[in-house]
């Protein structure tokens, strides 16, 4: 693209280039990687409303994330799980107009509005709702809404993919597991507490955390944390069947991977929808997780992924091989 550059003087080629730039979003500042367009010659910068919107909305998702607030995104699928139409919702939660409206088109909700839609995304907490507030909507809009909640209650493919679920994981005590049944529950506060810890938590480090806290709690205790089994894949050990514990935790509203381009590269991360449950995890287990995030918090993917197959558990097997916990023995972190 070319563009007419006033320290030139005359038409240039131009270049897009990475900065770091600061926005003020709700008072506070947002430090985001920004796209600039600028001139290929002398580097003056140019006004261009596609790269700065983008760069925006980056801003205000970050601010978004940090404060564990929906995206518009969310919001809207929110809205349109109980067939309303914007104004229909607005209208049954006593809000303004135009207020989905706005927060779906990139306006940053306040905490008490986006607490009341995180309650509502479950349809048995829209139950609740109705039966506790008078709702501005008619008779049929009432009924029909009703209805949705019903069969949103009732989905069969949620209740037989949940059920199906527990295949997929062993629930017999072994070394492949850490002699410990598949526990989904320890499993997801294990995610949530590298997850809050972390502020831009990637997918493929955190494999490399749970796989750590697993093994090293095991070298100690003998016995493994989760009781998940991990798998030798290109780029160290990951969770098996990790596409179904992720997707399941996503459906649950525990935890979700939310994908973004970085400088042309495609970037997985770890968004949590809730705060770390209490009681699941002992002491001695969040001991040994506060070690392994202490060792690696200085770790990008690529540097623990490259230190991960330095293991003698990484190197003794094959593409598809469980890690037996047997190699926790070789472990030293230290």
């Amino acid at each position: 693209m070319k563009k007419y550059c006033e320290e030139c003087g005359r038409e240039v080629e131009t270049k897009i280039i990475i900065k770091r730039e600061s926005y003020d979003v709700c008072g506070e500042a947002i430090e985001v990687e920004a796209q600039i367009l600028v001139c290929a010659e002398c580097g003056e910068e140019f006004y261009c409303e596609e790269l700065d919107n983008a760069t925006l909305i980056n801003a205000y998702n970050k601010y978004r994330r940090k404060h564990k607030l929906l995206l518009p995104e969310e919001i809207r699928k929110i809205r349109v799980q109980y067939g309303l139409s914007q104004r229909s919702f607005a209208k049954l939660l006593n809000w303004g107009d135009k207020t989905i409206f706005r927060y779906e088109n990139g306006s940053i909700q306040d905490k008490a509005h986006n607490s009341l839609l995180l309650f509502l995304r479950e349809p048995k907490n829209m139950r609740t709702y109705l039966t506790e507030n008078e709702a501005a909507l008619d008779e049929r809009q009432m009924a029909k809404l009703l209805d949705t909640v019903d069969q949103l209650e009732q989905d069969r493919e949620y209740r037989i993919g949940r059920r199906f679920f527990h295949l997929f994981f062993t629930n017999v005590p072994c070394e492949e597991n850490g002699f410990k049944a598949f526990d989904y529950d320890k499993f997801c506060a294990m995610v949530l507490f590298f997850a809050h810890k972390s502020s831009e938590l990637l997918k493929t480090k955190l494999m490399k955390l749970l796989n750590y806290s697993d093994m090293i709690f095991y070298k100690e205790n003998g016995i493994s944390i989760s009781g998940a089994r991990y798998v030798h894949l290109p780029y160290g050990p990951v969770p098996e069947n990790f596409d179904i514990l992720f997707g399941t935790m996503a459906a649950d509203h525990i935890a979700h991977i939310e994908v973004f381009y970085d400088n042309g590269y495609e970037k997985h991360q770890v968004i949590p929808e809730c705060d770390i449950p209490e009681g699941i995890l002992t002491a001695e287990e969040l001991d040994v997780l506060e070690r392994i995030y202490a060792k690696f918090a200085d770790f990008g993917s690529v540097d623990i992924s490259n230190y991960s197959h330095k293991e003698k558990g990484y190197s003794s097997t094959k593409k598809g091989e469980i890690i037996s916990y047997a190699y926790a023995k070789d472990i030293q972190l230290n």
